[in-house]
């Protein structure tokens, strides 16, 4: 590979590693919540605030103007409201059924939306598909920023935000509000799709946010370690989707898409040779190391 072709992709493997940093902690939290799809909703939510403003008259009918991002995190932080609202273990109605609705009612009426902007459809597309080759070192630099911030926010908070992820009744009988906590953990997480979305698409978020996460407990229950799994993953299949796409001319965001759902299979194949315990001893050490490491405060 020559000089020209490595300068040309090292703005987009900076942003998907940046992408991937965030996400493959925030998955942490997302798999344990059993709330897979909040991520693909919160993307599909901030990409109909986006639609929205796109028919604004004072945005300029530019999708990439800073005012889109402000509007799409509008519409974000609503549904962040919503969803640290439904969350109780009396619920009649699971959670993730009412992510699920979110998700269907903001496709739909981004599609409604999208009808009305006939004249900037392509560009609209771009912005919900996502283009990570077409990312400029400013924006790496201000998405790193962002990340770096909310990254700061939970590692400050790290154990009231574990704690309502993974064991919600003893953060309700500490008298820790749930409501309070998911709302910071949902208007967090906001922040960081509204801006991964406009950078990468809502499917490529999705697959950053889940895919490492769900590749690490095939191997660990602890945190540090799933973390330490999930960022490597993050980084290799980010290098090889990017390389990929450009040596085989494919849209980038499918191609790591695709990667990320191939790298997966490899490792669930491979676990076995790598896991000598029979099934039931591998879970039962797992859950002592992550109670070991709970009780240390990791």
């Amino acid at each position: 590979m020559d000089t020209a072709v490595l300068n040309f992709l090292a703005a987009p493997f900076a942003a998907s590693l940046v992408i991937a940093g965030i996400h493959a902690y925030l998955g942490v939290h997302v798999v344990e919540r059993g709330v897979i799809f909040v991520d693909l909703s919160l993307a599909q939510i901030a990409a109909f605030g986006a639609t929205i403003g796109l028919l604004l008259p004072f945005t300029g009918n530019d999708p990439h103007s800073p005012v889109m991002y402000w509007i799409s995190l509008v519409f974000t932080l609503i549904g962040a409201v919503l969803f640290s609202t439904i969350r109780s273990r009396r619920a009649r109605i699971p959670q993730e059924a009412i992510i699920g609705i979110a998700y269907a009612v903001a496709s739909a009426a981004t599609i409604l939306a999208m009808s009305k902007a006939t004249s900037e459809a392509e560009h609209l597309k771009d912005m919900l598909v996502g283009n990570i080759l077409a990312v400029s070192w400013n924006e790496v630099l201000v998405t790193a920023l962002l990340y770096v911030a909310i990254g700061a926010f939970h590692f400050v908070f790290r154990r009231k935000f574990l704690m309502i992820s993974m064991e919600p009744a003893k953060a309700e009988a500490q008298g820790v509000s749930l409501h309070l906590w998911d709302f910071l953990f949902y208007a967090s997480f906001g922040f960081v799709v509204t801006r991964s979305v406009s950078i990468a698409g809502v499917l490529l978020v999705f697959c950053y946010l889940i895919v490492p996460s769900v590749a690490a407990m095939l191997y660990s229950d602890r945190i540090g370690p799933r973390l330490a799994i999930g960022w490597t993953m993050g980084t290799i299949v980010s290098a090889l989707g990017v390389y990929l796409s450009l040596r085989l001319d494919l849209p980038t965001g499918a191609t790591i898409v695709c990667t990320f759902g191939l790298v997966l299979i490899l490792m669930a194949a491979v676990r076995p040779l790598i896991q000598r315990q029979a099934p039931g001893d591998v879970h039962q050490i797992n859950y002592g190391d992550r109670a070991h490491s709970q009780a240390r405060g990791h």
